[in-house]
């Protein structure tokens, strides 16, 4: 199973709580988690795009950095790990976009790909004057489906055409072109965001759900299954999750119940705000769950809690789920976070240590240690 890390581009990371590690996004921060997740083998990093936060005591998510950029310094700086941006795709056309991606895979010599989104918070939009109006939540990926096949027609072609009803390309060229296939991620979970997915994606990422529960994600990797039998493609489900590890079981509960315990009631309720002006895209939308308020201190993504070899289980479990290749982690911690699971959780993972496995050989020789005395 690959593994990647969700890099804190904006401050805080996913935990909207006065009890949790308050800190600002700076390059450097990422690239030390960047270098951190490379040293110990990990498959790839994804930076978010945010143009407006939360706010509340905490002021979540009111200071980000930028995806396209942040990710070309940290192509410049890593050699092996894979690397994504995400496109706002309301504010950023997508022929600029394909040359952006195109100069970070020449920097990184092709590990280099693109997240697509299309835009759900109103505010980040309106701000700029650059919202398109409350119908667009109904056609945002018809929007985005014209969108990637102008990105698509670039890289592989250098040349663009396309005359759809969002876009009207007129012998738009490229050049030069990306060096490597550029994978394209998407995270739909509504009946149009999966279709998108299942025609145009390479991967799809979903929330885990719940905590403690590392398969309550796979009804969405079995929907994302039958709608690629429709398109005859191989996509494949990637599960966003975060990581609250200690030595026991005990010291992990105790860390989640402090973080839910000074939950920054107001920024959640601009979630909850946010999420609620979307009347168009049905109730299995990742908005709607973002906005959930059940476990909203961090974002209601799933959860794994627990000591060092209760999270290797329970990753191990995620593996298991017909059509998942990897997962997203979010750490509350995130450098010694990185670090712990390089260490100390990622030598316990049968699926990241058998033979087809891209760990490093020290960090496989230290799971045969563990092995022993276990």
């Amino acid at each position: 199973m690959k593994v990647g890390v969700f890099i804190p581009i904006g401050n805080n990371g996913w935990l909207i709580s006065e009890n949790a590690p308050q800190y600002k996004p700076t390059f450097a921060l990422n690239k030390e988690i960047a270098l951190t997740a490379e040293q110990y083998g990990l498959d790839f990093i994804l930076s978010m795009i945010k143009l407006r936060g939360f706010g509340g005591k905490t002021e979540f998510w009111d200071h980000n950095l930028e995806s396209f950029t942040l990710m070309a310094g940290l192509a410049a700086v890593t050699t092996k790990i894979k690397l994504f941006a995400t496109a706002a795709s309301l504010v950023m056309p997508p022929a600029i976009v394909a040359r952006m991606a195109s100069t970070i895979d020449s920097i990184s010599n092709g590990r280099f790909g693109v997240n697509l989104v299309t835009g759900w918070q109103r505010p980040e939009y309106s701000q700029m004057g650059m919202w398109p109006g409350d119908q667009f939540f109904s056609t945002r990926y018809h929007y985005l489906s014209e969108y990637v096949q102008v990105l698509r027609d670039l890289w592989q072609t250098g040349r663009s055409d396309l005359k759809g009803e969002f876009f009207k390309m007129d012998d738009c060229r490229l050049s030069p072109r990306p060096q490597a296939d550029v994978k394209v991620i998407c995270a739909g979970s509504s009946d149009a965001g999966m279709a998108f997915s299942a025609k145009y994606a390479d991967y799809n990422f979903c929330f885990g759900k719940g905590v403690n529960t590392p398969q309550a994600f796979a009804p969405s990797a079995q929907k994302l299954i039958e709608a690629t039998r429709q398109t005859g493609r191989q996509v494949s489900t990637y599960v966003l999750m975060m990581v609250i590890a200690d030595e026991t079981d005990e010291a992990a509960r105790a860390k989640w119940d402090h973080y839910k315990a000074g939950a920054d009631q107001e920024a959640i309720a601009w979630l909850g705000e946010q999420g609620a002006a979307d009347k168009q895209s049905g109730t299995d939308t990742n908005v709607r769950q973002m906005a959930d308020p059940t476990s909203a201190v961090n974002i209601n993504m799933g959860t794994l809690v627990g000591s060092y070899a209760s999270i290797a289980r329970m990753l191990d479990e995620v593996a298991e789920v017909e059509g998942t290749e990897g997962v997203l982690l979010t750490f509350d911690h995130f450098v010694d976070g990185v670090k712990l699971f390089g260490e100390r959780i990622q030598p316990l993972m049968r699926c990241r240590v058998d033979a087809d496995s891209p760990v490093p050989s020290q960090v496989a020789s230290q799971a045969a240690r563990v092995a022993r005395v276990a």
